[in-house]
């Protein structure tokens, strides 16, 4: 409150001066759009954001709570122009003059673009594009999240209704743009999901701006398409048109018709199919009987065979063979051994006095050297006695003991004495020379060097 002084003039309180200015501009100016500059932007750990927004002439601090900001489309940042709308006021602890943002919008053409780049970024690096599951090759249920009145659904519709139109088809009716279709949208593939019916589900809409397509390029929808437990195929907008949800489906068609192409068999294809199948499945049954037939026909042989009628038919044969061979041997066999024994008793005495002949000459041959080779060979075994006889000489120990060596031995045990510490003086020795054997007594004991 205004005290008075003592001239009569009105003294404020700080608090009590803060406090009506912010009423007054609250009361006088109220809710504002502003355009300006984002500049020093802070998000503390309460969600809540702060900035300055500023222009060539001057600034104003501004605050964005955390329930505003769930709203936004994009990501405020240094930098970028915006227009916000808000309430202009007092911060009453510090006096600063701020706007308190009830919305916030980027300013320009690109600021849905803008919006668009910024979630892409950052679902990417989730890696929220990276799943890609594959399509079923036959669907037994194709589920569809599309606007009821729309061409987008008439295209679906013709388009398996073409190419196969057995396959059911269950509609997820909803509004495809404009405020809150979003949530709409995330429902309906949510409810498609649980379902369990569906193995594939189209999401479809026609071409339009970038506005109308502002409910698939929402963080909602990516979510919904990422949760969904069967495959998506995205056809939203014309060839030209890409959308988060396009990068967030399992696979992305240009157009609506061209997703239903993508999730709908081709009836006619289908046919060449199970022909192809079928031709090859016949010729291998065919291949496969054949096969049987020879089989079959061949253990049929090999157990008539072995039947005892076969067996015994099969000996008889044989029998009457041996018997026709036996009787022709019989016939001529009497008559060839007469005549091999004719002709052999004819040939032996050619061939005695041959022999005979033959042994005589050899004989002739070989007697005159026959006392020269025994010479020979006795004097060669007498040269290898000689060197025999010299070679056991030299090994020999009488040899070694006629060169003038000794055998000493003990007399007491008659062990050998090689070293000087193997007898003792006043021992008695036996001592082995070439022709003699001595009686001899140590006096003494004397260890040389260079033995």
């Amino acid at each position: 409150m205004a005290e008075p002084a003592s001239s009569g003039v009105s003294v404020y309180r700080v608090g009590d001066l803060v406090a009506g200015l912010r009423g007054l501009l609250e009361e006088r100016v109220g809710r504002v759009w502003i355009v300006g500059e984002i500049s020093n932007l802070r998000r503390p750990p309460s969600g809540h954001i702060y900035f300055t927004l500023k222009d060539e002439r001057g600034q104003i601090r501004a605050a964005l709570f955390r329930s505003a900001g769930a709203r936004l489309a994009f990501q405020p940042e240094d930098g970028l122009e915006v227009m916000a709308y808000g309430d202009v006021t007092v911060y009453e602890p510090r006096g600063d003059l701020q706007v308190i943002v009830r919305q916030l919008e980027p300013r320009g053409d690109g600021a849905l673009r803008l919006a668009f780049e910024q979630l892409r970024r950052r679902l990417e690096a989730e890696g929220l594009f990276e799943r890609k599951r594959p399509l079923p090759a036959s669907p037994a249920r194709i589920g569809v999240v599309a606007s009821s009145t729309s061409a987008a659904l008439r295209d679906v519709l013709q388009v398996t209704g073409r190419r196969c139109p057995s396959i059911p088809i269950r509609l997820a009716s909803t509004r495809v743009q404009g405020e809150g279709a979003e949530h709409e949208i995330a429902a309906a593939m949510d409810a498609l999901g649980a379902h369990g019916d569906v193995d594939v589900i189209l999401l479809v809409r026609g071409g339009g701006s970038l506005e109308d397509l502002a409910a698939f390029n929402t963080e909602e929808v990516a979510r919904a398409i990422a949760r969904c437990p069967v495959p998506v195929v995205s056809g939203v907008g014309h060839e030209i048109d890409v959308s988060i949800a396009d990068l967030c489906a399992d696979e992305r068609a240009a157009t609506p018709s061209a997703a239903a192409e993508r999730a709908a068999p081709d009836r006619a294809e289908i046919a060449r199919l199970l022909g192809r199948d079928w031709g090859r499945l016949r010729r291998a049954i065919a291949a496969s009987v054949e096969r049987a037939r020879a089989r079959l026909l061949r253990e049929r042989d090999a157990v008539s065979m072995l039947s005892p009628t076969a067996q015994l038919t099969l000996r008889r044969s044989r029998l009457r063979e041996l018997a026709s061979a036996l009787v022709r041997e019989g016939a001529r066999g009497p008559a060839q051994a007469r005549a091999r024994l004719a002709g052999q008793g004819q040939a032996l005495p050619r061939i005695a006095s041959s022999t005979l002949a033959r042994e005589r000459s050899r004989l002739a041959v070989l007697a005159p050297a026959l006392p020269r080779v025994a010479r020979t060979r006795v004097h060669a075994g007498r040269a290898a006695l000689g060197e025999t006889a010299a070679c056991l000489e030299a090994l020999s120990p009488l040899g070694v003991l006629g060169r003038g060596y000794a055998l000493a031995r003990r007399a007491a045990d008659g062990g050998i004495v090689r070293r000087a510490d193997d007898i003792a003086p006043g021992e008695r020795l036996s001592v082995r020379v070439a022709e003699a054997e001595i009686e001899a007594s140590v006096e003494r004991v004397e260890a040389r060097e260079d033995s």
